[in-house]
Formats: structure tokens, sequence, C-alpha cells
């Protein structure tokens, strides 16, 4: 039987109630774990359910290439009994990656732990095993931090069902009982505090899901209100509000609500001033897909310097297959890429971007005194710099191999004649000279 929403709601109410208050009164984000989030710069996103057994997208082809009655039945086919925890976090250490993040819950509604909210839960499967738990607690065996995405919008719970929002409810309201947003808002909350208590502490709350008419700006301060009361070290992402502009993922009415900004599918413009991460998919579709086209080493590799280049982090998405494991072409990919890092990962891991801007040839990423210059695009055997952004005392590639370099006029050239072919990316080193 399934759980009333009447007792959902009284049960949130109890435990989620939050005085209402300005935006004025969110406190800032915590610098040391802003600051750590940063320094790590590549994490795994993963987006997995019960609709990877029909191999199309997760939320989306609810009532699209799926009908929602049936879309809403699958988690009952659910069994994904190769699914092993341990090794999903091995392959992301394989790849560099420094933390994961995981759908708790999509946009459809069902949800990958154990809630004692609603039974369209992982426990109602064949599975019938926390997938949270389980990946939390090797994420923490490991050493990587562990996130959770979190749909603010769910098409399955009947109270979100108001104000023309997409889709349906998945079950009834009692009789004469209409859809609530207040009741949802309620539940959503007595679910977010499940997450954090069970499996916390997490890194991040990355919300999606807030750009129908239901949710709004003053619901949107509420909720990041409440996770800086949840855990004031959890970061919060930019869609927690309403202010994201569309898929460059910006917030430009300020710089809340939220700590930092998501571009989607597309790496982020040149920005040291907000922090923010991209999230892009292995192959074209968030959750499993039969054949989906995967990008090749340079494709992913171009994306995280370029990712890095811009000041941001980059969050690499795969879909598990519905038996539980990552797809082994998609585990294949990673590791390439992780074995890229062991060799470079000094010119990614704890570096800002720049100093000089990304162009046509590459982008550039720094420490200290270092700067490392990543032609992935070599513009033939000479390189050309604008002159005065730093003051170059040497430059050598990474194995150590001196580069010629020299002013002329306004530019600063590296001679890259003697220099191989990387057809990945070619890095030059640069050592500042001491400030005078």
């Amino acid at each position: 039987m399934r759980r009333s929403p009447i007792l959902f709601t009284a049960v949130c109410a109890v435990l989620c109630a939050v005085p209402g208050a300005g935006a004025q009164e969110v406190a800032p984000a915590d610098p040391d774990s802003l600051a750590r989030w940063q320094e790590m710069r590549f994490g795994l996103f993963i987006h997995w359910g019960p609709v990877s057994i029909r191999g199309t997208e997760i939320g989306w082809s609810r009532g699209a290439k799926v009908p929602a009655a049936e879309y809403d039945q699958l988690y009952k086919q659910f069994n994904p009994e190769r699914f092993d925890a341990r090794e999903w976090v091995a392959l992301a250490k394989d790849a560099g990656m420094r933390y994961v993040i995981i759908t708790s819950k999509h946009h459809d509604g069902f949800c990958i732990w154990d809630s004692a909210l609603t039974d369209y839960d992982i426990l109602s499967t064949p599975f019938k095993r926390d997938i949270l738990r389980e990946l939390s607690d090797a994420c923490r065996e490991a050493g990587l931090a562990f996130s959770t995405y979190h749909s603010i919008l769910d098409w399955y719970q009947p109270d979100y069902n108001t104000n023309g929002a997409q889709g349906g409810p998945g079950y009834a309201l009692p009789d004469g009982q209409k859809p609530d947003m207040d009741r949802y808002v309620a539940y959503m909350k007595g679910q977010l505090r499940e997450i954090v208590t069970k499996y916390g502490p997490l890194q991040i709350m990355w919300f999606d899901g807030e750009w129908e008419d239901p949710w709004n700006a003053e619901r949107g301060w509420d909720l990041y209100r409440f996770c800086r009361e949840l855990d004031p070290k959890m970061l919060v992402n930019n869609r927690v509000g309403k202010g994201r502009q569309g898929m460059e993922g910006v917030t430009k009415a300020g710089f809340a609500p939220g700590d930092y900004d998501t571009p989607e599918q597309e790496v982020g413009a040149f920005n040291l001033d907000r922090p923010w991460e991209t999230c892009m998919t292995i192959c074209t579709q968030w959750a499993w897909k039969p054949d989906d086209r995967l990008k090749s080493l340079k494709e992913v590799v171009d994306i995280l310097v370029q990712t890095a280049g811009g000041g941001g982090n980059l969050l690499l998405n795969v879909g598990p297959m519905p038996d539980g494991r990552i797809e082994p072409r998609q585990a294949d990919r990673l590791r390439e890429l992780g074995a890229w890092l062991a060799k470079n990962g000094d010119s990614i891991y704890g570096t800002t971007g720049g100093p000089f801007r990304p162009e046509k040839w590459g982008c550039s990423t720094s420490r200290g005194d270092t700067v490392y210059v990543h032609v992935l695009k070599r513009p033939g055997n000479r390189l050309s710099l604008p002159k005065g952004v730093v003051k170059v005392q040497s430059a050598a590639l990474m194995d150590g191999t001196p580069v010629p370099v020299k002013e002329k006029g306004d530019e600063l050239v590296l001679d890259l004649k003697g220099a191989p072919d990387d057809p990945l990316d070619l890095i030059v080193v640069l050592k500042a000279a001491p400030k005078p």
C-alpha cells in the first residue's frame, strides 16, 4: 500500500517548518568548502533509474517516448544485480575524478534511496538495496566527496501538479483534496532532510527543475536558506532559484540564490569572479542509451582543459546500464582520460583559469608562479601570447624540454618548432620571474 500523501505532509510539516526570512538573511557559502571544491576541478555525474530499462532519457521521456502509466511502473522491473558501488568509485578514481554526484530523484519522482516518505523508491523494486547508502559509503572509503542531484519539480507527486505544471500525478490524492504546492515543498524538504541526515555530510546539494511555474523566487530563497540550516558547509548550486539564464547556466541577477553557476552541455565562459561548473555528458543522453555516440578522448580532454582554463569545474556524466554496470566503452574512455591526468594533472587540479584568456589555440591554467599553456589546436611552430600578462623566466614542455621564448613588439612568442606534435594537448610550462 502506498503511503498516504496526508501522512507525508503531516510528518514533513513538523520536520521542515522554516520561518520566513528575506534573501539578505541567507549566509554565504562556506569559503573553505568552496575552495576545496574548486581545487578538485573534476567530478563524476551519474543519471540513473528504472528508465534505463527502456534506454530513453531520464524524466523527459515520461509521457513523450514512454507513456506515463508505463513509465511509472518500470520500477517494478528494476533489478540492477551487477551494481557494485566500489567498482563505480574505483572507476571514478581511475578517471582522475575527485567527487561524485548522483541523481537521488529526477523529474520522474523516483527515489534511489530508502525514503520514509514514499513507496516510489528503491526499496519497492526487486533490487531492494539502498543505492545512496552503498555509494556514499564507498565514496568515503575511497576519499571521494559525495553529493546528490535532486529535482525540484516532480511529475509523479500529485501535490506538485499545480498551476499547469507538465505531467500528471503518479497516484491519486484523497477524494476532495486538491494539489497543494506548500504540501509538496514540505514533502521535498522532508526528503532533503533524510538525505543529508542519512548520507551526509554532502559536499553539494545539486538542484534542477526550477523553471516551471509552481516554483518562484520566494520559494527558491526559502529552499536555499533551508539547505544552509541543514548543513552550513554544504554547497548549493544556482538552480535552487529562478535566476539561471538557459543552458549557459549563469545567474545574472546577482550572485544568489546559489553558490555557483551551472553551464549545461557547453563549456562556461571565462570567469574568475563567480564559481562555476560545466555539466556534460560523455555520450549524448544523460541516461543510458544503447549505441549512443561516445565522445572521443580528444573531445573529453578539450572539454576538461577548456573548463579549467576558464576558471570552472567539470562534472562529466555517465548513465549506468539497467544491470548496474557502467557501460564498458564509457568506462574505457574514463580510464583513458585518467591516464592522461596521471601525467598532466598538475596542470588541472588546484589551478585557476588564465592568466591568458582562452583563444582558438587553447587556454591556460596557473598555480602560484607556474603557468600552463594548453595548446589544444597547434597554430604551427610559433604561438603568440599577449606580452605583459606574465614576466617569463623560463619555458619548457611537461617533460622539461626547453621551449625558446622571446618578446617581439606586443607579443610573447613561444617557439614550438622543436616540440613534438601532441594529438591531445601540447602543454608548455612557463615559470614567472620573481616580482621586484
